[in-house]
């Protein structure tokens, strides 16, 4: 309080003039860098008031601060293009994917300028420099023995001759009964299933009956990260600001055990997996995929995008 009102008494000519970074901006030596992302706006719907909020408000309050503290500032986001909510979405409104993404993407940045968002830029995870990285990480993981592969049982709609992805899938969920559970999680209990587990399924596109057939697919092999994640999590819980929440639901999977993570989908809109055998046939799941968007996002903003994503001293 003392130096606030000894600051305000010195009256605006005694503060330090405001940091107008170079364009793009970069990390700067000396200074404090400060690089911000908001969680990725899926583009398959018109922002509301809730999506403004929840979403992007809080991190352009924080970008807002950081600037006024004269802190090095980027703060990037953009739209979460792939998956199969795209797919659906556009099969609703008689559109290809591409066409559904190009349009809510103006939608949406039309919408964040309105609210005068101050993002440094507004990108979207449909670009060449999505697929480089992403398939450049799936290289890496692959080279180092963290991926495996194996076949697993998947409903295949025979009257639209395709397997479905797990959001092309309703029906009851096994656990508690809500009858418009999804193919991936149930919006009534919570639980994350798997699609053959749900009772009475249909597909979500001609509302046939699908049958179980068997289908390759690749997994990140997480049960091989546990020794090297326990004690990582143990430091950065004793030096970091972690939520009661978030502790709580790490600790969860840790003590169950991690298990092998799927990270491909029978899809055609999305990543394609860069390797014989998956080529024609699967993308990258959406969230190994989505994440890698803050990176590609920040590529696309600035070829100098490692400087503010493999720069640790900075």
């Amino acid at each position: 309080i003392t130096a606030a009102v000894d600051a305000w008494a010195r009256g605006v000519a005694a503060l330090p003039k405001p940091w107008q970074p170079q364009k793009p901006v970069l990390p700067v030596e000396g200074m404090r860098n400060v690089l911000i992302t908001s969680a990725l706006p899926y583009v398959n719907n018109v922002p509301h008031l809730g999506n403004i909020i929840g979403c992007v408000l809080s991190a352009d309050t924080f970008a807002r601060y950081c600037r006024l503290r004269n802190w090095n500032t980027l703060y990037v986001c953009g739209t979460d293009e792939y998956g199969t909510a795209t797919e659906t979405k556009a099969v609703e409104e008689g559109l290809t994917p591409q066409e559904i993404c190009n349009k809510y993407n103006t939608i949406h940045a039309d919408i964040y300028r309105w609210f005068d968002i101050s993002f440094d830029y507004f990108g979207r995870t449909t670009t060449p420099y999505q697929t480089m990285i992403a398939q450049d990480i799936f290289q890496r993981l692959l080279a180092r023995g963290f991926l495996l592969q194996d076949t697993v049982e998947q409903l295949q709609c025979e009257d639209c001759q395709r397997f479905l992805a797990d959001r092309f899938v309703e029906g009851t969920c096994p656990f508690c009964s809500y009858e418009e559970a999804r193919g991936d999680q149930c919006d009534k209990c919570g639980k994350l299933i798997n699609a053959v587990e749900l009772k009475n399924p249909q597909c979500k596109l001609c509302r046939g009956v699908p049958v179980v057939k068997p289908t390759q697919h690749l997994f990140l092999d997480l049960p091989k990260l546990e020794e090297q994640l326990e004690p990582w999590l143990e430091q950065s819980w004793a030096t970091g600001d972690w939520t009661a929440n978030a502790r709580y639901i790490t600790r969860s999977w840790i003590r169950d055990g991690l298990k092998p993570r799927c990270i491909t989908r029978d899809l055609k809109w999305g990543t394609p997996v860069p390797l014989d055998g998956f080529r024609d046939k699967v993308v990258f799941y959406v969230w190994f995929d989505a994440p890698i968007g803050y990176l590609s996002i920040t590529a696309n903003y600035t070829d100098q995008w490692e400087r503010w994503w493999k720069n640790p001293q900075q």
